[in-house]
């Protein structure tokens, strides 16, 4: 069963990572971010194993340094325009 601390962690990540997921300049990117995050952990809600949660925890902080990442690369090299449907 997954312990309180575990259940803090992940809230946490996946409260990151939507924040993070919202600060990508192009609707497409963040739109894709936002549904990946929501469905990889809909898709792990249901881990019990402490080892497996760990392992999840690490590769999502990983996917967090990931979007950290790419939303300041993406900032650098920004679309004039924005998308019909952002306006």
């Amino acid at each position: 069963m997954a312990t309180t601390g575990h259940k803090m962690k992940v809230l946490s990540l996946y409260k990151q990572l939507i924040r993070a997921s919202q600060k990508f300049d192009s609707y497409n990117f963040r739109s894709y971010a936002l549904r990946r995050i929501r469905h990889a952990f809909r898709e792990n809600k249901a881990l019990t194993d402490g080892a497996q949660i760990e392992s999840e925890l690490a590769y999502g902080q990983s996917n967090l340094d990931i979007i950290k990442r790419q939303t300041v690369i993406g900032n650098l090299f920004r679309a004039p325009d924005k998308l019909v449907i952002e306006k």
